[in-house]
Formats: C-alpha cells, structure tokens, sequence
C-alpha cells in the first residue's frame, strides 16, 4: 500500500482547493497518483454539487454592467456570505457578467452556455466552484435591458446586495447611473402610472376608500378624496414622478429631459440580493460538530 506523505496531501489541495481528508482518500483511492486523485476528486465533487443543490442559496453577489445601449444584470446566489466573499467566487460573478455583456446575453440560459476561456460553459465553471467551495450555488436570474439611440446605466451598491439597470431613450451620459442609484435607494414599485401593478393599485386604492368612508362626508367629497391619495400614492411609487435624490427639488423625469431634449426613462431593472429566497435556519454549532466529526455533506 503507498504511504500517503502530508506533502502530497498539500500538493493535491492546492491543485483541487478540497479539504484534508477528501484529499487524503482521494490519493489513497487512487494508490497516490495525483493526476488520478484530481479527476477522483472532480467526481466525487461533482456528486457534492448534486447533492448539495437542495440547499438554499440566499446570499452572493449581483452585478450590473452597461456599455452604450446595451446593459446585463445577473444574481449568482451561495449558501454563506462566507463564500460569496470568496475572490475566487467574486471573481467568477464579474467575468461572468462581463461575457454575458460582450455577447449581449440577457438569459440564464444563454449566459450559462458562453465559453468562460478556459474550455468549459459558465454552467461548467459554476459546477466545477462548487466542488472546490462546498455549497450550493447557482446563476439564478438574469436579465438585459437595451435602448437604441440611447444610453443604458449600471449601478451596484453594498458590494453586490443592490444592482441596477435603467434605460433613456437618448445618450445621456452619466444621469443613466445616476438614475440607477436613485432607483438603488427608492426602489420604486413602476416606472410610471401606465405601468403600475393594477392590483397593487386597488389594493391602496380600496384601504383609501375604507379610511375616507369613515369620514362621513358626502360621496363626491370621498371620492375627491380618494383620487388625491391614490394620485399622491402615484407620485411617490413611480420613477419618473418621485423626486430625484440627488436633486430633490427636481424629478426623475425632467433630470433626464434636461440631459438632452426630450430624453426619457424607458426602463428599469432593480435586484436585490436573496428577493425571494427563502433561507433555512441553520444550526451553526450543529455543523461545526459535524465538520469535525466528518458528517458534514
């Protein structure tokens, strides 16, 4: 039987980035050849990838890019914010959202199936981090925004918590990121009333009702009533009418139009990070004994 030497554990996991014993099986499996300890590795990896995608993934990173007309937004989720801080993760999220906006690809899917350089898909990049980091993590959503004739904007804030998109129908330079912080702080429920949730609307429209009902004045009054809140409510939800943050004294709408006549917000996309996710309760003290009892999956 090969003596397995600590040397050649270390070797094979600062080629593999796996854990002590898993390299130590792994070379012992493998009579010591690290070549074939690494593809052992690979697979047993890959079966962890698996194995682990139950998990929820809350935590990581989203990145917004732009250049010109054309901008992508994408969430690439982890278990801990541990690993999200990871270089080799972070690392991974930004080139992924650089290709994605060189190939001006907009989808999961089609993000996914981009050569990341190395001779692997981003699918098989993101497979291979998983084996190396330990937790589930997956290219969650994606989305592009374009605007011909037009400038789009990216904004990312709290290193990757809040990401940004918005679109001006014609070049206006750095207001197009500006607007995207403001959307990063306000985070507006439409773009304007056209586009609003008509049940969200009915929602605060009925509450309106109720509450000026109460009031006992006649109906056309209630009426007069409702219609300044909801128009109020309007106002303060939508993106072209709240004021701009940078410049309260002005709205969204005329901080484009004075960056070039006629200019107009033609669309937003706002992520934050974990929108949706439910995350599990994890037991910290629990899975630190069984990490060191060799139970942990």
């Amino acid at each position: 039987m090969t003596t397995i030497s600590p040397t050649m554990v270390r070797d094979l996991r600062e080629k593999s980035g796996a854990g002590m014993m898993d390299a130590k099986k792994a070379l012992e499996e493998n009579g010591g050849d690290l070549e074939k300890a690494m593809d052992w590795l690979r697979q047993k990896g890959m079966a962890k990838a698996a194995k682990k995608s139950g998990r929820a993934a809350a935590e990581g990173i989203v990145m917004a890019l732009s250049s010109g007309d054309f901008g992508v937004i994408i969430e690439v989720n982890a278990e801990t914010d541990f690993a999200s801080r990871n270089e080799a993760f972070s690392g991974f999220v930004k080139k992924a959202a650089e290709l994605a906006l060189a190939n001006r690809a907009g989808t999961v899917d089609a993000i996914g199936a981009l050569p990341f350089g190395n001779g692997k898909t981003i699918t098989e990049e993101l497979t291979n981090l998983i084996a190396t980091v330990g937790e589930n993590m997956q290219l969650r959503r994606a989305t592009s925004l374009a605007a011909p004739g037009g400038t789009v904007g990216a904004y990312v804030h709290m290193g990757g918590k809040i990401g940004v998109l918005t679109a001006a129908s014609k070049p206006v330079g750095e207001v197009a990121r500006h607007v995207a912080m403001h959307v990063a702080a306000s985070n507006p429920a439409a773009l304007n009333r056209t586009s609003i949730d008509q049940a969200l609307l009915a929602r605060e429209q009925a509450v309106y009702e109720a509450q000026a009902a109460e009031s006992g004045k006649p109906a056309a009054v209630v009426e007069k009533i409702v219609q300044g809140r909801v128009s109020k409510f309007l106002e303060e939800v939508c993106l072209v009418e709240q004021p701009f943050v940078m410049d309260p004294d002005r709205k969204v709408a005329a901080v484009v139009s004075g960056a070039a006549a006629g200019a107009e917000i033609t669309g937003f996309v706002r992520y934050g990070l974990g929108e949706g996710v439910e995350k599990a309760e994890d037991n910290f003290a629990e899975e630190v004994m069984k990490m060191a009892s060799g139970q942990a999956s």
